[in-house]
């Protein structure tokens, strides 16, 4: 008589193989409800190092202004140059005077003139922040080097830029934080849009 020997897998798997079936889809599930979790977990927002806590508080670079075409990030056509760009700035007009006014104290970085942007006045202030005031006429009244007061005179708004023609006297004015360009809404109260 012969005795038949069994395969010791096919022996494991008669004795364990429910007890093993159950260990691995119990370990399955578990598995997926921890990546389910960690995917639909919230994710926290990243914090800004605000550094200094004392808020800075800009003056409005011209009197009694009025927004005569507003920041956008979108893309516009600018007929004049018969393109399609963004406008990272706001241009400002005034019915009382075209002095343009420095927003806060600070030091002048840069007086230049192109034809696009006409006369430019840059000036660098603390905390990160650079303010631009295009579009002014020749009438500058700083150059590079000086330091200059929160609500200085630094020129008038003119028509210099041709990017924007036909559009009159008018400040182009653009702030920077960092070396990035930044919503001027945000930073002054300019509700008279």
């Amino acid at each position: 008589m012969q005795i038949k020997q069994e395969n010791k897998f096919k022996t494991f798997f008669k004795r364990y193989g429910a007890i093993t079936l159950t260990a691995v889809l119990v370990f399955a599930c578990v598995l997926m409800i921890g990546i389910t979790a960690s995917v639909n977990a919230p994710q926290e927002e990243p914090t800004e190092d605000v550094g200094n806590t004392n808020a800075v508080i800009f003056t409005s670079p011209m009197t009694n202004a009025s927004v005569t075409k507003d920041y956008s990030e979108l893309l516009m056509y600018n007929s004049v140059l018969e393109r399609f760009e963004s406008h990272l700035g706001v241009d400002l007009v005034s019915n009382d005077s075209n002095d343009v006014f420095s927003v806060l104290d600070g030091k002048v970085v840069d007086v230049r003139y192109n034809s696009l942007e006409g006369n430019v006045v840059e000036i660098e202030h603390s905390d990160g922040f650079l303010s631009e005031y295009s579009s002014l006429d020749s009438n500058i009244l700083v150059k590079v080097g000086d330091l200059v007061t929160k609500g200085q005179v630094i020129g008038t708004a003119g028509a210099s830029a041709t990017g924007e023609d036909g559009e009159g006297a008018r400040l182009h004015f653009a702030l920077y934080k960092n070396g990035t360009d930044i919503d001027p809404n945000n930073y002054l109260d300019l509700q008279a849009k």
